[in-house]
């Protein structure tokens, strides 16, 4: 027998007392899981300087990340679980017929964990899971050791192991639960690995939720406040030392105010950082030495403007700016996933757009401007999982926006009501009173059955 079955048996008997269903219970899981982080602060930021070296700043995003969604799940839940009524056809309401949707939760819920948001991208998760009346297992990553060993000791503390425990493990873990028929999967990580992912759910025709990645565009227009746009697309691409998922990837500058956006960029970077990054305890580190590598291949020498240097023993890649960057250079050809800007022009809005339009659709999209014209052709005509005008990554902090991909950059949302609903599944129930018969639907078919079928659409 595969060595998870057993925590997944047990959680599956659990769930299947009904007792999650409850809006009690769901309740009581957010306390313990605000407890748990509350109580254990100090914890938390020594696990993460252990496993990064971020900043103080990164430290509390990264630690109160749950708050927001715990305090609003907590304000909202009792109406996200309400049977919802829906329109029946008029001949079924007249006879006294109810329709109604039930969210229903799916069972035993695996959550797999990235290496990047090591607390928040595994607690957020979980937060909307257990609220949805789910149980969970969580699988964190082996390059954060220190924090999985603490979230292995905090949640065996706070939590029954049938409503929420931890695994840990390589490559050979992630194998072996994907052999069980886990109820639903939710991964957060790479777009390679999200096709692993569903590919091994769709053996158990296991839904999923995967939240992957890409090389998300900003676009700057003439019309932006550069300064301003260079500043927050600067710390947008170097802040977790890059490896944040809703990064910039690149900035797509009008060739006509590109030359103070690089100078406003290397401004902002010195502003930020100083002028020794790698001895700033304001710049996290790269995650280990192997990612250091791939991110130092992807620069051109030629092409640096700012930064370019590294250290793979010391897990340091320099914030970089690259310019002039082309849609051919090896940089543009995957996500960075690192503290390095490529810069390209435009010239042409349409031409930009349509430039934009043919990449694979991103996890998120940005624009500086002050044209509502262009603003409107980025933002509702680009399909991409989510956004912002004139500001960076600061969507994914609120918890009333919900948060997702499209594409190669994943499917399903979480966060709020979305969330909730991504992790139930919607239930219809036909209520009918016990002595009222459809009698048009039960042979033999008379002339006035058949006209009687017509009855279904209209309501």
């Amino acid at each position: 027998m595969n060595k998870y079955e057993e925590l997944f048996n047990k959680q599956k008997s659990y769930f299947n007392t009904n007792v999650t269903r409850s809006y009690e219970w769901r309740l009581e899981q957010l306390d313990r899981m605000e407890r748990m982080l509350k109580e254990n602060d100090k914890a938390f930021f020594e696990a993460m300087g252990n496993d990064f070296r971020t900043s103080v700043g990164e430290q509390v995003q990264e630690w109160g990340g749950c708050f927001g969604s715990i305090e609003h799940t907590r304000a909202e839940l009792k109406n996200w679980m309400k049977p919802t009524p829906v329109a029946l056809p008029k001949f079924l309401t007249n006879s006294g017929h109810k329709g109604t949707i039930y969210r229903d939760p799916y069972g035993v819920t695996l959550i797999i964990g990235p290496f990047n948001g090591p607390i928040v991208l595994l607690l957020l998760p979980a937060v909307t899971a257990l609220s949805a009346g789910n149980t969970v297992v969580l699988k964190t990553n082996i390059d954060t050791p220190a924090t999985g060993t603490l979230l292995a000791e905090l949640v065996a503390k706070y939590f029954e192991p049938e409503v929420l425990t931890t695994v840990s493990g390589d490559i050979e873990v992630v194998t072996a639960l994907l052999q069980i028929p886990f109820n639903f999967i939710f991964f957060t990580g790479s777009t390679r690995v999200g096709k692993i992912i569903m590919k091994a759910a769709a053996e158990n025709l296991t839904p999923v939720l995967l939240e992957l990645g890409g090389q998300n565009p900003v676009l700057i227009d003439q019309t932006a406040n550069i300064p301003d746009a260079a500043r927050k697309v600067v710390w947008g691409a170097t802040t977790w030392a890059g490896q944040f998922c809703a990064s910039p990837g690149y900035a797509y500058v009008h060739e006509s105010v590109v030359a103070e956006f690089v100078e406003e960029a290397k401004k902002a970077l010195v502003e930020m950082y100083g002028t020794d990054p790698k001895n700033n305890p304001e710049f996290s580190k790269i995650i280990n030495a192997k990612a250091v590598k791939r991110l130092a291949a992807l620069i051109d020498p030629e092409k640096v403007i700012a930064g370019g240097q590294s250290d793979e023993e010391a897990r340091y890649m320099a914030p970089t700016l690259l310019y002039p960057i082309s849609w051919d250079d090896q940089i543009m050809r995957e996500e960075i996933f690192g503290p390095i800007l490529p810069i390209l022009t435009y010239s042409d809005i349409n031409e930009a757009y349509q430039k934009m339009q043919q990449t694979e659709r991103p996890l998120t999209t940005y624009i500086f401007s002050r044209d509502e014209k262009t603003i409107k052709l980025i933002m509702n005509g680009l399909t991409f999982g989510g956004g912002a005008v004139n500001q960076v990554n600061a969507q994914l902090f609120i918890s009333t926006l919900p948060f997702g991909g499209v594409g190669n950059a994943g499917m399903g949302q979480y966060y709020s009501v979305n969330g909730f609903n991504n992790l139930t599944h919607a239930k219809s129930v036909l209520t009918s009173p016990a002595d009222v018969a459809i009698d048009h639907l039960i042979p033999p078919y008379t002339k006035e059955k058949i006209e009687a079928l017509a009855e279904w659409s209209k309501f």
